[in-house]
């Protein structure tokens, strides 16, 4: 960063200063320390700490280092500006937690009390009118130096905490979706030292991998440079949590597991997994905002091993087997009706948009082809749980 005041008429202010001034100032600085940190401390009650010794010495240390810097570069203009000892006081205030504007405020009174300093021994030095105001203009030019390393030091320790409280918090989900899941006590430590407090649930979130990054709350934990983008979602059923999640995740195909324990944590994620590749495949529908696997639990469930469901299908399916594809689909979904809906034609001829009819045709050819299996209440739930995955698989779920 470029100093002001080291070129140009900045650099006249510093030339500028009688010969001999910083040898009778030199004398004066633990004094004008002093008054320096009595005004501070009186005005600004971030700095007021009167019982804290070791706070006082270091904020004594700064206030005599500045000055100290200043009259250095009026006896020599060419030496080089370091600004590290002020970089380390703008960290210093980001290590306390605080903004600048204390910091700013400390540095106008300094300078101000400075200058009324320099004021006063105008007359006793024998400084001009031209000089005493050089001086002045060069302690606000000082100032800005100060000001500008400050910020400096400031912004990078904040930078850097963000850097180090978010590898914190992909190191808390990495142990949070580990499988076996790590230990309850590694797991509290790391969430503390990350500003994470600990949910009593959690919900997995699968994303689809896409541009840009949601908006989300800062006690959302992301994982969206992971292999299948996701996030880990404390207390999803809350108060407003779910209408955050679909603002947040507004034009992203995301699937939302079921809140769990904090321990089962990579389960939830698993669910919500898989749910997003049905969802990818037609099997669950698209909906607007994040697909929730508490609505389609029944169908995840059938899915979950689909060569199994395919082995029973088969064999729950095979009175229909000889029978025309598109006769296979009359049946089977008046077949499903009848199971979901009872066994009223009535009832399944509403639900099936058709005249009753030709839904008591279509019972009839069931009857005889399954003969008496529909009457085994085993047999008629898994008919049923084929039935679900053939009518998902077509897309008409």
């Amino acid at each position: 960063m470029g100093m002001k005041g080291d070129c140009g008429d900045g650099r006249r202010l510093w030339e500028s200063a009688p010969p001999g001034i910083v040898h009778a100032l030199r004398p004066g600085i633990g004094r004008l320390s002093d008054e320096v940190i009595e005004e501070i401390q009186a005005r600004i009650p971030e700095y007021a700490r009167p019982s804290d010794e070791t706070y006082i010495k270091v904020v004594r240390m700064a206030v005599e280092e500045a000055i100290g810097r200043f009259l250095d570069r009026i006896e020599n203009p060419d030496a080089p500006w370091d600004p590290e000892p002020f970089r380390m006081i703008g960290r210093g205030e980001a290590a306390e937690g605080r903004n600048l504007e204390p910091l700013q405020t400390a540095m106008r009174l300094g300078a101000r009390v400075g200058w009324r300093r320099l004021t006063e021994l105008a007359e006793p030095l024998g400084l001009s009118p031209q000089s005493l105001y050089d001086l002045g203009e060069a302690i606000f030019v000082y100032l800005d130096q100060l000001a500008d390393a400050a910020a400096e030091g400031f912004d990078e320790a904040r930078a850097h905490a963000a850097g180090e409280m978010e590898r914190r918090r992909h190191r808390l989900l990495d142990l949070l979706l580990s499988q076996p899941s790590a230990g309850v006590e590694a797991i509290a430590d790391l969430a503390k030292a990350a500003g994470w407090r600990l949910p009593r649930t959690v919900a997995g979130v699968a994303l689809d991998d896409q541009n840009g990054t949601p908006s989300l709350p800062p006690d959302v934990l992301t994982g969206l440079e992971r292999p299948q983008p996701c996030l880990l979602v404390p207390d999803p059923n809350g108060p407003g949590r779910p209408q955050m999640l679909d603002k947040s995740l507004r034009g992203w195909r995301a699937a939302v597991g079921p809140a769990v324990p904090l321990e089962r944590a990579a389960v939830s994620l698993r669910w919500a997994a898989e749910a997003l590749d049905l969802a990818r495949r037609g099997v669950l529908p698209g909906v607007p905002g994040p697909l929730r696997c508490a609505d389609h639990m029944a169908t995840l469930i059938v899915f979950k091993d689909e060569d199994l469901v395919g082995a029973l299908a088969q064999t729950r399916l095979a009175p229909l087997a000889h029978l025309r594809k598109s006769q296979q689909d009359r049946l089977a979904e008046t077949l499903l009706a009848w199971l979901r809906y009872g066994r009223g034609a009535g009832e399944v001829a509403a639900r099936l948009h058709v005249h009753p009819q030709t839904v008591r045709y279509r019972l009839r050819q069931l009857e005889e082809l399954y003969g008496e299996q529909l009457g085994d209440p085993d047999i008629r739930f898994e008919l049923e749980i084929v039935l679900r995955a053939r009518q998902a698989r077509s897309g008409t779920a």
